[in-house]
């Protein structure tokens, strides 16, 4: 069957369409697929010397990954982060997002006070944290009395810094939760009130089960986030810090490989690793997805 040639009109409406999605497209080119194709090559070569280009290896890069102690500890110090900030942002946004639905007075502004955290810059957030938590003057220390390195001890390092993430991350959680909060319909409050349902039954009855959908999409792109975390090992953790070696994350590993170091092969293995360790956690996630979460 021949092809019906497009009008005059068409053509145009299809130039234009083109004009506005082509700069969306160069942009993920540039910005995502690229960049993701050269990691992949980049982790099968070796650092060219005197930046005369690189080597390529094989799979070299990725038996000295898999065989380095030091990356299992970093990838087990990023799960460990993950264990502390993900339940705990979710749960304290749960409660605070049930809260700011009720009536309250000035509920704007503590609404406005929780997420302001998210538009802090990650210098300042690391900064005022550094000062909380220094070990002879920090204000925690001042308050409890007490002289607890909490940066710099190994064994609580990574609870201090996952606290820092749940205070980051705790205002967007709460706004996800708001939203879907409102996409509840009154009615079913209303017939377990008439029921004589409490307050606490009709959260877990009905609160819970219907807003599973946000919550599962939370816990899936905070795991994710959490797994990727950068910015606030780097900015908290110094590189004198003693207890770095149980802290730092996979990728603030792989920026000290690739960009400190200068050995971007080992690097791009390092990410490459990871990326499949979030492909498998997201699989399973998957799964779990149809036996727990309700759309209504």
């Amino acid at each position: 069957m021949a092809k019906k040639k497009m009008t005059p009109s068409q053509k145009r409406q299809a130039i234009w369409g083109w004009a506005f999605i082509l700069p969306t497209m160069l942009g993920l080119i540039v910005l995502n697929y690229y960049p993701a194709i050269n990691t992949v090559y980049q982790s099968l070569c070796k650092t060219g010397d005197f930046g005369k280009g690189n080597i390529f290896v094989g799979l070299n890069n990725y038996k000295a990954v898999l065989g380095s102690a030091e990356v299992w500890q970093s990838l087990w110090n990023t799960v460990k982060y993950a264990i502390v900030e993900v339940p705990l942002g979710i749960v304290i946004a749960l409660i605070l997002a049930v809260l700011m639905q009720k009536k309250l007075a000035g509920k704007t502004l503590f609404r406005t006070l929780f997420f302001l955290p998210m538009v802090c810059a990650p210098a300042a957030v690391a900064m005022v944290w550094k000062w909380l938590y220094n070990q002879q003057f920090g204000l925690l220390n001042n308050v409890l009395h007490t002289n607890v390195a909490w940066i710099s001890d190994p064994k609580i390092a990574w609870i201090s810094v996952g606290i820092i993430g749940v205070w980051s991350i705790i205002g967007y959680n709460m706004v996800l939760f708001i939203g879907g909060l409102q996409e509840i319909p009154k009615d079913y409050y209303e017939a377990a009130q008439i029921d004589g349902a409490s307050a606490v039954r009709q959260f877990f009855s009905i609160t819970v089960p219907l807003l599973s959908p946000t919550t599962f999409f939370i816990v899936q792109t905070r795991i994710i986030g959490a797994l990727t975390v950068f910015d606030l090992m780097f900015m908290v953790m110094d590189k004198t810090n003693l207890a770095l070696n149980k802290t730092q994350s996979i990728v603030y590993l792989f920026y000290t490989y690739a960009f400190t170091n200068g050995n971007r092969g080992y690097g791009a293995a390092i990410v490459m690793v990871l990326v499949v360790f979030i492909m498998i956690v997201t699989f399973f996630l998957q799964k779990l997805e149809k036996k727990i979460v309700y759309y209504n």
